[in-house]
């Protein structure tokens, strides 16, 4: 078996949503430079204009549509229209999602009390289950109806460490919102096998992207969050790009239902 065929992803009719920047990006940009064909789904039309323009000139077939994922109907136009457009469905990020801001400690672990689990506001909470939960299970049921028409493909789930423990530093409102996408995973998973498509999650820990209105791009933030990792850094977008490709490819077609962590060893604590 040569690394080139187990791994390839050409010819891969592939949508992301969030793929304008951060590790929805990374995912498009992977695929597309691989030879796969991409449909970027986004919210934020500059930046997808930006990731676009980025990936055709490197020779990348890509395109994209300006998508709110909490709109049902929208989001499943997106995927029609993308699944029309290459005439089958191959490979899908569920990618898109937000951030529930900090925890109910502050960094020098003071309480935060405007954090405070009673003080979290409705509206916030209801906003991040429709972005983080309800998108995704939205996503995976477009991809479905499509990929059991062309013989089966891979859905990949970008989900979150915190699925496998608690949070301090972390808003409760994203951990809950992320919490049920491990089994959303795993029933998709055993549901969808019989139709040769696979259903994963890449759960990766502190990543330097955008999200949290790029509270993440400071560079205090950034060691903060560096001391937890035996490896003394945060993830970096094109950390992700090898697992997605082998989630996307052959080289993972006999696994299904799993979340593979990628956190640089933060979820083993920190070495010294």
């Amino acid at each position: 078996m040569k690394v080139e065929d187990l791994f390839s992803v050409s010819g891969l009719a592939t949508v992301v949503t969030g793929g304008a920047s951060g590790i929805g990006r990374a995912c498009a940009e992977a695929m597309a430079d691989n030879g796969a064909r991409v449909t970027l789904l986004d919210a934020d039309k500059d930046a997808l204009a930006e990731a676009l323009a980025a990936m055709q000139s490197r020779g990348g077939e890509v395109r994209g549509a300006v998508v709110d994922v909490t709109d049902r109907a929208a989001l499943r136009r997106a995927f029609d229209e993308a699944a029309q457009h290459y005439g089958r469905l191959d490979v899908v990020f569920a990618n898109a999602g937000m951030s529930g801001g900090p925890g109910f400690l502050n960094q020098d672990r003071t309480r935060n009390a405007a954090r405070a689990l009673e003080e979290i506001d409705d509206k916030l909470i209801d906003r991040l289950i429709e972005v983080n939960y309800k998108s995704v299970l939205t996503t995976i049921q477009a991809s479905a109806r499509h990929m059991k028409k062309s013989g089966g493909g891979s859905i990949v789930v970008t989900s979150t460490i915190s699925t496998f423990r608690t949070e301090i530093f972390v808003g409760l409102p994203y951990v809950v919102s992320k919490a049920g996408l491990k089994q959303l995973v795993r029933q998709s998973a055993v549901e969808l096998a019989a139709y040769n498509i696979r259903v994963n999650a890449m759960a990766p820990g502190p990543f330097v992207t955008n999200i949290g209105g790029g509270r993440l791009q400071d560079p205090a933030t950034q060691e903060f969050f560096a001391q937890f990792s035996p490896m003394r850094r945060m993830g970096r977008p094109d950390d992700i790009q090898g697992l997605a490709l082998f989630l996307a490819s052959s080289a993972s077609s006999y696994i299904t239902g799993e979340q593979i962590v990628i956190d640089g060893g933060t979820t083993l604590g920190a070495a010294d």
